[in-house]
């Protein structure tokens, strides 16, 4: 029989991987400041419906906004946290599903995130509800698995780009090249040293660079740089911190270091993009309706 849990309004609940009291949930959902840890046992796809959600995993820490999906492997075990207006549904895939998911449409899920469109979101949560009832079996989920498996198309074209002899070998070099992605957006605070990746993956530190650049057309180091880049971009629009601050938050040593990067990624200094972006806000004192050339200019 399949299980449904839903954590609300502050309630706070965990899944001991060590502990087997019964079968584990398939659909589980977090809303209202609700917060749940998930079994290291299973593979998980969380989908945020409304407002946004915290998740802290072995990856790292990650945000999430309306529309936007994410999944992680067994060892990952994400704590989810909602937010105050946050409504995030999720599945929970143990080997059963999992085996079923190859059978069914030959494919697999893979660690990873991305968002969905509004048609997309409101078909999952229509088919998590429909998983749920009472006396679900495993075969009842196939239309969720298969949808969930839509989601990550873009992912599964990839996986033919992987070195491997068999499609089996290209999903497991790919699972954990999406790892190695995962952490490095998990960490966008910091320097992600290769060593660090390598030990994660399990591969050699060149081997891991090498596949890295051919699968994403990004190497490791130009992608932590940019992530860290765009937190800093972020950190200047939604608060309140000075330059220096956010630099440091952003894994710069110093702010010289930090002005040249920033110049370099966007074009501009630091305290120009936050004047810029404070004057485009609707209810900033500056923002007079300005031209459409300014406006297109930020935007782009």
């Amino acid at each position: 029989m399949r299980q449904v849990t839903w954590v609300d309004r502050g309630q706070s609940v965990t899944f001991d991987r060590h502990v087997d009291d019964g079968p584990r949930p398939n659909c589980v959902g977090v809303a209202r400041l609700g917060s749940l840890q998930t079994s290291g046992t299973v593979f998980t796809v969380w989908m945020q419906l409304r407002g946004t959600a915290w998740v802290e995993s072995k990856e790292g820490k990650f945000r999430l906004h309306q529309r936007e999906w994410i999944a992680f492997e067994k060892e990952s075990r994400p704590l989810i946290q909602a937010g105050r207006d946050g409504v995030c549904i999720g599945v929970s895939l143990d080997a059963d599903a999992l085996r079923m998911l190859g059978t069914l449409a030959d494919c697999s899920v893979y660690t990873g995130r991305g968002r969905m469109s509004h048609a997309e979101a409101r078909l999952a949560l229509r088919l998590w509800r429909e998983a749920q009832g009472a006396g679900t079996t495993i075969h009842q989920l196939r239309p969720l698995l298969l949808h969930l498996a839509s989601l990550q198309r873009e992912l599964s074209v990839t996986v033919q780009r992987c070195p491997g002899r068999s499609r089996m070998r290209k999903r497991q070099v790919f699972g954990r090249m999406q790892r190695a992605r995962m952490y490095l957006e998990g960490n966008s605070h910091r320097v992600v040293r290769i060593g660090e990746l390598a030990e994660l993956t399990n591969f050699s530190s060149w081997y891991l660079s090498k596949t890295f650049q051919s699968l994403y057309e990004e190497s490791p180091q130009s992608l932590s740089a940019r992530l860290r880049l765009e937190r800093a971009a972020m950190l200047l629009r939604d608060t309140d911190m000075m330059v220096g601050e956010v630099a440091s938050a952003s894994g710069f040593d110093n702010c010289c270091s930090f002005a040249r990067a920033f110049r370099a990624r966007f074009g501009t200094s630091a305290t120009h993009y936050r004047d810029m972006r404070e004057a485009l806000r609707p209810d900033s004192a500056k923002f007079k309706g300005g031209s459409r050339k300014s406006i297109g200019a930020m935007q782009s």
